[in-house]
């Protein structure tokens, strides 16, 4: 496998073509916004700027790695000749059913459709199209150079083929694949997402505030993050989005979101990407924003 083809140039998205691109694939990194692919260019080559300061890349690896990346705004055109597609769109079952409806289309058959989603069903994701045992779960984690796990995820029709091929081919990346079950969640956000979602239930009761959960969880835990630090991260709007699968998936009130968080996410405070959500970030200096005692 050669031509890779990357469906989304968001965060995850240019992280993934940034890290196909660096091991020598081609990439077509696919998103119908223009001014969203410029964005994602430039952020690729900010990173492997740093990369080259840092001494791990040099810097004729830095435009090899972009010349290796074409971006493209029609999705028939980009992924004709792609031997591996992986969606990186927006956590929304009903955008992922469709773009994988099309890619069944216009992708060639032999092509695997993979989807970097972090909890949606992989087998309700491979019933849209007539190739269920080449549909797979590539979970990459933030920020996708620098994380060294894939989350490879087997949907119930995925084949022994697909997931051997999928499972090799990340270790080119000098990834480490962990093969997992189509469960709700899979295994990282399965075990992930109850514990920053209990971190804000103990933020929302009044327990203590942001810095103290936070800082308990860092040197009491040898946690990099705090939680509540964390889901700023990865998105409070998404945070929010993987809690629901679960809840919906297992029918367990463990799962359901805290309150606080329903109310950041329907406020518009989504963590990092919106500038606020329980740090503030628009002065470019992480602060603590939102204080305890909400009940």
């Amino acid at each position: 496998m050669k031509n890779i083809a990357v469906i989304g140039s968001g965060t995850m998205g240019n992280g993934i073509a940034h890290t196909f691109a660096q091991y020598g694939f081609k990439v077509n990194l696919i998103d119908i916004n223009t001014v969203a692919l410029e964005k994602a260019i430039a952020t690729i080559t900010k990173n492997l700027d740093r990369q080259v300061a840092k001494g791990t890349l040099t810097e004729e690896q830095k435009v090899q790695t972009l010349t290796n990346i074409t971006s493209i705004t029609e999705l028939d055109k980009g992924v004709g000749e792609a031997d591996l597609v992986v969606e990186a769109a927006t956590e929304n079952l009903a955008l992922k059913l469709k773009i994988f409806k099309d890619l069944d289309q216009f992708a060639k058959p032999e092509a695997i459709l993979a989807s970097n989603t972090s909890s949606i069903s992989i087998t309700q994701i491979a019933a849209s199209t007539n190739r269920g045992d080449k549909v797979i779960g590539m979970h990459f984690m933030n920020p996708v150079p620098v994380m060294k796990l894939v989350e490879v995820i087997r949907g119930y029709a995925t084949s022994n083929e697909t997931t051997n091929l999928v499972m090799e081919f990340s270790k080119k990346l000098e990834k480490t694949p962990v093969e997992v079950n189509d469960y709700p969640g899979f295994v990282a956000n399965r075990i992930l997402m109850p514990m920053i979602n209990e971190a804000i239930y103990t933020l929302y009761e009044g327990v203590a505030g942001v810095n103290e959960i936070d800082t308990v969880m860092k040197l009491g835990m040898a946690h990099p993050m705090g939680p509540l630090q964390l889901a700023d991260f990865i998105g409070l709007d998404v945070c929010l989005a993987i809690l629901n699968v679960l809840h919906d998936g297992f029918g367990n009130p463990k799962y359901a979101p805290c309150p606080l968080l329903v109310n950041m996410v329907m406020a518009g405070k989504k963590g990092v990407k919106s500038g606020e959500g329980f740090y503030d970030y628009s002065n470019g200096v992480k602060e603590a924003k939102v204080a305890a005692k909400f009940s």
